[in-house]
């Protein structure tokens, strides 16, 4: 039996540094241990479904390798259901990121095994699904099949296209939620100076526009919203935009509106921040709840 949200997306190991500034062209900079970590964009947003109690399944692919294992064990042991989750003939994919003093992060990915999840990999996986939460990391042709898919069989499509790339009119048509930030959005509209609101004449039904740390904008027919954000002191935020993600999934899932979904998703985001790593900076719903 498939799980309320369907997570289809990457799973990587990350390989995070910190340093005191990034390296330019040419140039070498000394940083800290490395840590490896449980990462990757659709693997980070389950567990953050999960971690917050959501019923969440995911899609993906790994290699039968140590990385894969670690994925695998950091997976179920937040609750995400991983019978989906093929395990191939190809590296485990990582994603290399240096952490500088201001928690901001740059990260280079090597997809790896997430190159292998193919269209046909979907089917039958949305049976009970009532939300599908997508990213990027993994095949185009997969994410876009995945969406008409979910759309065709009623489940409520969310789309965090992260990063960037340009799908088909057809994908952005089937979709209810666009999930970008304000980097992604200026893509895709061609100015940073264009509103927000043009993102729905791309043909989503709603979208939504995370800034860091200055909340998220809910874009509808009715208009933009702006959502808040706590106060808090970032010493992280490789992730943050997944546990948004995941948070936002979650309650959707639950019959929460865009609204609700997103101001919850901008107060576990900002818990995220707080802690290091991706995967183990996500609050569970015990610790979202007491905030």
């Amino acid at each position: 039996m498939t799980a309320r949200v369907l997570v289809v997306g990457s799973a990587n190991a990350d390989l995070v540094v910190a340093a005191d500034r990034r390296p330019g062209g040419g140039e070498t900079v000394l940083g800290g241990d490395t840590r490896v970590l449980p990462g990757g964009k659709g693997a980070n947003t389950a567990v953050a479904a999960a971690r917050l109690g959501a019923d969440v399944a995911l899609l993906g692919a790994v290699g039968d390798d140590g990385h894969g294992r670690i994925l695998l064990d950091s997976l179920r042991g937040s609750g995400v259901r991983t019978d989906l989750v093929r395990v191939v003939d190809r590296p485990t994919g990582v994603a290399y990121i240096t952490v500088t003093p201001d928690g901001e992060n740059s990260i280079l990915v090597s997809p790896g095994a997430n190159h292998e999840l193919e269209p046909g990999d979907v089917d039958g996986a949305l049976a009970s699904a009532r939300v599908l939460a997508a990213s990027m990391e993994i095949p185009l042709p997969t994410v876009e099949h995945a969406v008409a898919a979910a759309a065709g069989a009623g489940v409520r499509t969310v789309l965090n296209l992260s990063p960037v790339a340009e799908v088909s009119a057809s994908t952005l048509a089937a979709l209810d939620v666009l999930l970008v930030n304000e980097h992604e959005a200026a893509w895709l509209l061609g100015s940073r100076s264009a509103g927000p609101e043009r993102l729905l004449d791309l043909g989503p039904r709603s979208a939504v526009v995370t800034r860091g740390g200055r909340g998220a904008l809910v874009v509808t027919a009715a208009g933009v919203a702006e959502v808040e954000p706590p106060a808090v002191d970032p010493v992280d935020t490789t992730g943050a935009g997944d546990a948004f993600a995941g948070a936002l999934a979650r309650a959707l899932a639950d019959g929460a509106g865009l609204a609700d979904a997103a101001r919850s998703a901008v107060r576990v985001a900002a818990v995220s921040v707080t802690r290091h790593g991706a995967q183990p900076s996500y609050p569970t719903a015990a610790e979202f709840e007491r905030r």
